[in-house]
């Protein structure tokens, strides 16, 4: 097993005397790096999906096999990404392995998307959500606080811009300012929001269970719902997206302590409880609620609350929930920055995003750059549109990421593999054939999406040539090509 240094020098310093190198610092051990995986993909997710996915299948029996398929999914992405991260231990992620396996153009097209939709948009999203919930207790929020005469909004609809718009984008600014000012504390955040709303979701799954006034016939009904294979599979969607987040762990490998070991184990075990707690909140959730009320309800969890104990108690989910979107807005703040940092280290974005602070060892502009971004695409009100472009795009990169697990170990049998899949090579396998499925389906019911998120990433192509034309064909884990 490799020794691993505890500070990894910017390429762009690398003509300072080495006394003064700033680098990234291995500052973050396994309760953080679980954390970034439990807290990343526990969003809002498991509060939302679950009443349209039971429009989608009707019966919640198949409801329950797909919560199971898309974990067992996401399971065997998380253990095929785990391979990796033990052997490319480096900040970017997807970014490393695709450039890599394929070469820089294809880790870059994977940075772009990350940096100016896919991450920025997810960020904005959920930024939206927490001021949306916070209404509940501030209703001023949902508010218009300027409505221009430029149609440039959502469905090139009046751009208004709301009280909790602005509220959210200081939340996005103060998470920004807590992950430049160091990894650690980034990290130290994470962990104690994860346990917290941890806590409080197995508040709700015991209070719920334990109630003794739910109904388990419940899990042998049916609601009306489109059904077949279609339903199956847009009920999997919502599925997924509510797994989502647990790759962004291998975004920040560069800082974890220990990765051979660590990331292994926070990207399986963390990726197991988000599964477990999932099926344990939606068996509350239905024992308690009938599937035609959950499928008519937009906030399940605060419905099955005031059913058992008054609105009160459905204060408190909303609290929940809020925490919940916190650690997730946390969590992709500080995983998500190290990408267009990989990137810029290696020429192939904006240089200054590459480097990093002296005393806080931080991508400190990459950090903030993203946070500011992210806050362009909140006010906008285009971030749910932009999310749903690129969800087909990056589902290509995913699948091709798992695939590099094959074309690694053919294309470099010397890489030290600290971990291996386990299962391999039926692992790996079964989830690119599931993911090929999901984006042959994505592409027949969502062309317009689809095709807008190839173009999307087609944009990117003539600035790759720029960077490219002036810099050294490398990739973050410094390896000529």
């Amino acid at each position: 097993m490799r020794k691993e240094s505890t500070a990894l020098p910017s390429p762009t310093d690398r003509d300072l005397p080495s006394s003064v190198q700033p680098g990234l610092q291995r500052a973050l051990g396994l309760p953080s790096a679980a954390s970034i995986v439990v807290g990343t993909v526990i969003g809002s997710g498991v509060f939302l999906v679950p009443s349209a996915m039971v429009r989608d299948v009707g019966s919640v029996r198949e409801l329950f096999v797909v919560w199971v398929v898309a974990g067992v999914l996401s399971l065997f992405g998380a253990l095929t990404y785990a391979e990796l991260a033990a052997a490319m231990p480096e900040a970017g992620g997807e970014y490393v392995y695709l450039s890599e396996a394929y070469g820089p153009f294809w880790g870059y097209l994977y940075g772009w998307t990350q940096f100016w939709v896919a991450k920025s948009g997810s960020i904005a999203t959920l930024a939206a959500g927490f001021y949306t919930y916070l209404t509940a207790f501030v209703p001023a929020l949902a508010k218009p606080v300027l409505i221009t005469p430029f149609h440039i909004g959502p469905g090139w609809s009046l751009l208004e811009i709301r009280y909790g718009q602005l509220f959210a984008i200081t939340v996005i600014l103060f998470l920004g300012i807590v992950n430049y000012y160091g990894v650690r504390s980034g990290g130290n955040l994470q962990v104690s929001v994860t346990v917290l709303k941890m806590a409080l979701i197995s508040g709700i799954i015991l209070v719920g269970l334990a109630s003794g006034r739910g109904d388990w016939s419940h899990f042998s009904q049916s609601a009306p719902a489109i059904g077949g294979i279609a339903g199956f599979f847009a009920a999997m969607v919502g599925a997924l997206w509510a797994y989502d987040g647990w790759n962004n762990v291998s975004m920040v490998s560069s800082e974890i302590r220990d990765p051979q070991r660590n990331l292994p184990r926070s990207l399986i075990w963390g990726t197991i409880a988000v599964i477990v707690t999932y099926l344990l909140v939606n068996t509350a959730y239905f024992y308690i609620l009938g599937p035609t009320e959950v499928a008519g309800s937009t906030r399940v969890a605060a419905d099955i609350m005031a059913r058992l104990y008054g609105l009160g108690a459905a204060g408190a989910v909303t609290v929940a929930v809020l925490l919940s979107i916190f650690a997730a807005l946390n969590g992709s703040i500080l995983s998500g920055a190290r990408v267009p940092y990989a990137m810029a280290r290696d020429g192939l974005f904006f240089r200054f995003q590459a480097r990093v602070h002296p005393q806080f060892h931080t991508p400190g502009n990459a950090v903030l750059s993203l946070c500011v971004w992210s806050c362009i695409v909140l006010l906008s009100g285009w971030y749910d549109d932009l999310y749903n472009f690129v969800i087909f795009g990056s589902w290509i990169l995913y699948l091709l990421t798992a695939i590099s697990v094959f074309v690694l170990r053919q294309k470099r049998p010397d890489l030290p593999r600290p971990y291996r899949v386990i299962g391999y090579p039926l692992v790996p396998v079964l989830f690119i054939g599931m993911a090929t499925l999901l984006l042959f389906n994505t592409i027949v019911a969502r062309p317009r999406e689809s095709l807008m998120g190839l173009f999307v990433m087609a944009v990117s192509i003539p600035f790759y040539f720029y960077w490219r034309k002036g810099s050294p064909a490398k990739t973050s884990a410094g390896i000529s090509r």
